[in-house]
C-alpha cells in the first residue's frame, strides 16, 4: 500500500470522532469523518478509504446492514467494527456480514492500531475483549419466543436477524415503515425486551441458532 493508510471514520458522536482523528492521524490519513449509515456509504464511494472504522450504533440504520451496502459499493474496502457493545453474538455477526475486525471502545489505543494493522495486512482481527462462545449461546428455549409472535412479527425478526431496516423490510413485506415501526414495538413488548438493542441481539441470535439447527439437521439426515 503506497502512502499512509486512508481512513473513513464512522460514528455518531462527534467527540468520538475528533478523538479517532487526533489518535491517528500521525500514521494514516484521515480521508473523512460522518455520522450516518447514508454518508457512509456515499463517502465511500467518493473518497475510496482503505479502511471504514465503522460504529453499529448509527442513527438512521443498523450498522450491520452498511457492512453489507459499503461491501457492494467498494468490495475491497476493509471494515473494522469500533463498538460499545463487547457481546460476542455482535461480533460473529459483523465478522459473518462482511467486516474483517471488531474491537470494543474501551480497548486501548495500541489495540487499536494493532487491530488497524492487521486488518490492513489482510487479516482478520476480533479484540481478546470480546468473550468466548458460550456453550448456551444458542439455547433452543430461547426460539420458543418466536411461537408468541404473528407470522409476520416472525418475518420481520427473522429479517431483522440479516441486518436489514425497517425501511428494506418493509420494501420487501410491502409494508409501511410506520406499520414496520408497530410491530417492532409490539415484538418488544411481547418478548420482554427492553430496547432496539436487545430485539436486535434477539433476531441475531434467532438467525444464528435456525442456521445451526439446520445444519444439525442435514449432518443427521
Amino acid at each position: 500500500m503506497a502512502g499512509r493508510p486512508r481512513l473513513l471514520l464512522v460514528d455518531d458522536h462527534h467527540l468520538i470522532l475528533e478523538s479517532l482523528r487526533l489518535a491517528l492521524q500521525e500514521e494514516h490519513e484521515v480521508a473523512g469523518m460522518v455520522a450516518t449509515g447514508a454518508e457512509a456509504v456515499k463517502a465511500c464511494r467518493q473518497l475510496r478509504p482503505d479502511l471504514v472504522l465503522l460504529d453499529l450504533s448509527l442513527p438512521d440504520r443498523s450498522g450491520l446492514e452498511v457492512i453489507s451496502d459499503l461491501r457492494q459499493v467498494m468490495p475491497e474496502v476493509r471494515i473494522l467494527i469500533v463498538t460499545m457493545h463487547v457481546d460476542r453474538i455482535l461480533a460473529d455477526a459483523s465478522l459473518q456480514a462482511g467486516a474483517q475486525g471488531f474491537i470494543p471502545k474501551d480497548a486501548d489505543l495500541a489495540e487499536l492500531r494493532h487491530a488497524i494493522a492487521e486488518v490492513l495486512s489482510g487479516n482478520r482481527y476480533l479484540s481478546p475483549l470480546v468473550p468466548e462462545p458460550s456453550p448456551r449461546q444458542f439455547p433452543p428455549e430461547l426460539r420458543l419466543g418466536m411461537s408468541k409472535l404473528t407470522p409476520r412479527q416472525r418475518d420481520i425478526v427473522r429479517k431483522l436477524g440479516e441486518g436489514k431496516s425497517s425501511a428494506r423490510i418493509g420494501r420487501e413485506l410491502h409494508l409501511t415503515p410506520p406499520t414496520i415501526t408497530f410491530h417492532r414495538g409490539r415484538i418488544r413488548k411481547t418478548l420482554g425486551l427492553k430496547n432496539e438493542w436487545e430485539l436486535l441481539r434477539y433476531a441475531l441470535v434467532i438467525r444464528m441458532s435456525e442456521a445451526e439447527a439446520s445444519v444439525l439437521h442435514d449432518r443427521s439426515a
